[in-house]
């Protein structure tokens, strides 16, 4: 089966691409070009706003993230899903891209169609449980270690994300800053990140959407001089900010199965600071991207040994790990797998 015929079935958060921050909606983009410029033929379900080469089938013109009367979240991503599956009879497969969970999965049994799943989240043992009420459904875990939570259930692969260099531009010379770059929640390790900095004398820049958890926890800390909040960074800003960055520090205190800012930071050859929890072992190479460390003790240790890493090799590892090209072989191989199976048993 040469030419698929592809529903790509993004969240209706925002658009595809996101104008700032969204992983999902990024790596959707990314994989939907890719398959077009293969000659795949896809149609991409998702937001009016979404810019694509794909055919763009939208149910909702803007999405919930910004048009706040769209209540509830829960019934836009519905929508948006069951318009894929009322076509399903057009595609030899459907690749749901959850924003939080499979909802695709309640789907599995009403179509021949194979419905691919991926979600984005590492899943708790109670999620799990839930989703094995159908195991014959196919998953694609985006890490190993996505793939150990998802046990039980039925996964068909496991395909690391990835980035376009193309807006991530090699920077040789650093600026004299840390970078923290993501959502202000405990998970993420903010405060362990100003505590780096503080430790060792470092200036460290916050870039992220204002939220509660910033305004209460985190704001207190920011003196605008050693520790600087830079706002929420458009796709300009993030690739401005994460190439001038010395390091990026990634004190995750949560694991995640991925971590795409550790790859987009390491396209710019910017090195990583990273404690170890869940993914991040595998992303970052120890002593050729970064260095994934068991304590915080141990990362204020290492950064000096970091920052002295060669950003031309973390720019060649990265673009070696992280290709476009492979995460979409990777892909077409497993739709080809599924379309085939689902032809030879009707």
């Amino acid at each position: 089966m040469s030419r698929l015929r592809i529903g790509m079935v993004a969240p209706v958060a925002q658009a595809v691409p996101p104008a700032r921050s969204g992983s999902v909606e990024t790596v959707t983009a990314l994989l939907t070009n890719g398959l077009v410029a293969r000659g795949h033929k896809v149609t991409l379900f998702a937001t009016g706003t979404s810019t694509t080469p794909a055919t763009l089938h939208s149910t909702l013109e803007r999405g919930y993230h910004d048009d706040t009367s769209l209540w509830p979240w829960e019934l836009c991503e519905l929508l948006n899903l069951a318009a894929a599956v009322e076509q399903a009879d057009a595609f030899d497969v459907i690749h749901y891209q959850a924003e939080y969970a499979p909802i695709a999965l309640a789907f599995s049994r009403v179509t021949a169609v194979p419905i691919l799943q991926t979600v984005h989240h590492a899943p708790s043992p109670d999620e799990v449980r839930l989703w094995s009420g159908y195991p014959d459904a196919p998953f694609v875990a985006i890490s190993r270690t996505q793939a150990d939570l998802l046990t039980g259930l039925r996964v068909v692969a496991t395909i690391h994300h990835a980035i376009d260099p193309t807006p991530l531009p090699f920077q040789p010379i650093a600026d004299d800053y840390l970078l923290f770059l993501g959502r202000f929640t405990p998970g993420k390790g903010v405060l362990e990140a100003i505590d780096v900095a503080r430790r060792t004398g470092h200036r460290l820049l916050l870039a992220a959407a204002e939220n509660d958890y910033f305004r209460e926890v985190v704001a207190p800390h920011v003196d605008g001089q050693q520790i600087v909040y830079a706002g929420e960074a458009d796709v300009a800003a993030k690739a401005a900010l994460l190439g001038g960055a010395r390091a990026l520090v990634y004190p995750v205190q949560r694991a995640e199965s991925f971590g795409l800012v550790l790859a987009e930071a390491m396209t710019c050859g910017t090195p990583v600071a990273a404690l170890d929890q869940g993914a991040v072992s595998e992303l970052v190479d120890d002593g050729v991207t970064g260095y994934v460390c068991t304590s915080l003790d141990a990362l204020v240790a290492h950064l000096p040994v970091i920052l002295r890493l060669d950003r031309g090799a973390v720019r060649r590892r990265a673009l070696e790990r992280f290709g476009v090209d492979r995460m979409v072989e990777s892909h077409v191989e497993v739709y080809t797998r599924l379309a085939d199976a689902a032809c030879g048993a009707l």
